[in-house]
């Protein structure tokens, strides 16, 4: 079975198994900063796609049956409508930003969360869309640009190694991981592979975390996300910040179907702190497969 090794702590697992069979659904971002979602939502609706909303108490969050291929359609080019995976959009719902922030996002290519990031900010305030890859400027730039975001620059810094010279009042760290919480098996030549890049990756994820924080202000909030299951990437990351910091965990305020942060597993043990993070599995949430956890710098 696929990810067998998670068996222990993945709630329902047959229903996991069964969830990773079903095509990932379309989930639509309104983009508020060029259109009020209401008259959108009609418009669509006019156009046979049906949208329901995501998320009880937000406006701009649906998912769309019958809108196969968001990206061919003409509220996607007017920059109206962003696809983007629902769990993915809860990384700048937990950390919400005010209105004229200084805000940075380590790992901001494709550039879905810096989007929305300036959407909640009304587009006001400054936002780093760090990116190191060349390669991904230019669908970073073209997100951005399609959106209406006028308050980000972006710039091309290692993440583990962004300068420190200048701290922040929200960081992001939506760092690369295995992406297990994507794969889903439609076809049955699909495979999850195992890589051996995969084992390096909790390192790496240990320096770009360490670096956020240096990078945070005392009393900022910041956003440690991954888009896997594996605990060694994600609650053993942050458990790491905590020996090594002066850290808090902050609660995540989601309305929506999430299991706290593992505390222990296997021979590791990662803190009681750990349950305020959150874990959302595609059988509870139909979207990808997502880790969250909220770092607060005391003052």
């Amino acid at each position: 079975m696929l990810f067998e090794q998670y068996r222990d702590f993945i709630p329902d697992f047959d229903s996991f198994q069964q969830s990773l069979r079903k095509p990932l659904p379309v989930h639509l971002r309104i983009n508020t900063l060029k259109a009020a979602p209401e008259q959108l939502v009609s418009r669509l609706n006019e156009k046979g796609a049906l949208l329901e909303k995501s998320l009880p108490h937000d406006e701009t969050l649906y998912r769309a049956s019958g809108l196969e291929f968001p990206g061919n359609t003409v509220e996607y080019f007017m920059g109206h409508i962003h696809p983007q995976a629902l769990t993915s959009c809860l990384v700048s719902l937990a950390l919400h930003p005010t209105d004229g922030s200084l805000v940075l996002d380590l790992c901001a290519a494709p550039g879905g969360k810096t989007s929305h990031l300036a959407q909640l900010m009304g587009n006001a305030g400054l936002i780093v869309a760090n990116e190191l890859y060349g390669n991904r400027h230019i669908p970073l730039g073209n997100t951005l640009t399609r959106l209406g975001v006028l308050n980000a620059v972006v710039t091309a810094y290692q993440a583990q190694e962004f300068p420190l010279k200048q701290q922040f009042e929200f960081v992001v760290a939506d760092v690369p991981c295995s992406g297990e919480g994507r794969f889903r098996k439609i076809r049955e030549d699909f495979t999850y592979r195992e890589t051996t890049e995969k084992i390096l990756l909790p390192e790496l994820q240990k320096k770009i975390l360490l670096r956020a924080y240096e990078l945070l202000q005392p009393g900022g909030k910041m956003i440690y996300a991954t888009c896997t299951y594996n605990p060694a990437e994600n609650e053993a990351v942050v458990a790491h910040l905590l020996h090594e910091r002066n850290v808090t965990l902050f609660p995540l305020n989601i309305d929506l179907a999430s299991e706290p942060g593992l505390t222990h597993w296997k021979n590791e043990t990662y803190g009681e702190e750990l349950e305020r993070a959150l874990r959302f599995y595609p059988h509870r949430v139909d979207s990808v497969g997502f880790f969250v956890a909220g770092i607060g710098k005391p003052c």
